[in-house]
């Protein structure tokens, strides 16, 4: 009896597994028609980027160099601004998002749909606003990057501060500590690593992100790009491109290398 009933949950899931393999592959399917997406236009393709690639991108204009260093600047310091802004605003606010730091679960909810309208929102549409309201420049970048840290930083606060160790919170509320005493000796020092964390991996995201906020006239090496790439200058594109990767590496090499050392 029991073996029958085993054969019988294995021809169960068997059979789920294979309903769901072709639901998935019909799926592929019909997003690969709506798309346009065939073989054949990919391989038609490989010809044309190869060579706008190899030939109008390579080599780069070393001689471009010198006038990319203040839009790679602004680039930084457009990134580090909205981190630690963001990280701080973010580090307020979780505090009163988080459940087990909130005074009140209206205010939780509140501020959890306040950084999941800012968090959703792409970067590159709260740029495309903002221009409208700033017009072109670095500041328009910088408040575009403010907002997306904070509505991501908010949650991720939030969720760490929901895991710290509630036997140290719950002693000293027993010894009747006020909630700031509860906050400064038995939340704030088990939060520090997670805050320092999650404010170096937004420095990270603040640097890629900062490319496509300069597409759209947020200024820094996007914008040099997107004006490169419409003026034809593609070897100077191309070096702007390995300058944005060489930022990019360094910053992970470094925010590692401090996570390491403060966590």
């Amino acid at each position: 009896m029991k073996a029958e009933q085993l054969q019988m949950v294995r021809r169960s899931k068997r059979n789920q597994l294979i309903i769901m393999a072709l639901f998935l592959a019909a799926l592929t399917v019909w997003s690969a028609v709506g798309t346009d997406f065939t073989p054949g236009a990919l391989w038609g393709g490989l010809g044309d980027g190869a060579r706008f690639l190899f030939v109008d991108l390579m080599p780069p204009e070393a001689a471009s160099f010198p006038g990319l260093i203040e839009p790679a600047l602004d680039t930084i310091y457009m990134s580090f601004v909205a981190m630690v802004i963001g990280a701080v605003v973010a580090g307020f606010l979780s505090i009163f998002a988080a459940a087990t730091t909130s005074p009140h679960p209206i205010l939780q909810i509140g501020l959890r749909a306040f950084s999941a309208l800012f968090r959703n929102i792409p970067v590159i549409i709260w740029t495309i606003l903002l221009v409208a309201s700033f017009g072109l420049g670095k500041l328009v970048g910088t408040l575009s990057l403010i907002i997306v840290s904070i509505g991501m930083l908010v949650r991720c606060f939030a969720e760490s501060l929901e895991e710290i160790d509630m036997g140290q919170v719950e002693a000293l509320r027993a010894t009747g500590a006020s909630y700031a005493q509860v906050m400064t000796q038995a939340v704030l020092p088990q939060f520090l690593p997670s805050f320092v964390g999650w404010s170096l991996y937004n420095l990270e995201i603040n640097v890629r992100a900062s490319t496509i906020v300069g597409m759209v006239g947020g200024g820094g090496l996007g914008f040099t790009i997107q004006s490169g790439l419409k003026l034809f200058q593609y070897k100077e594109v191309s070096m702007a491109v390995l300058l944005v990767l060489a930022i990019v590496l360094v910053t992970e090499f470094m925010t590692n290398r401090i996570r390491e050392r403060i966590i």
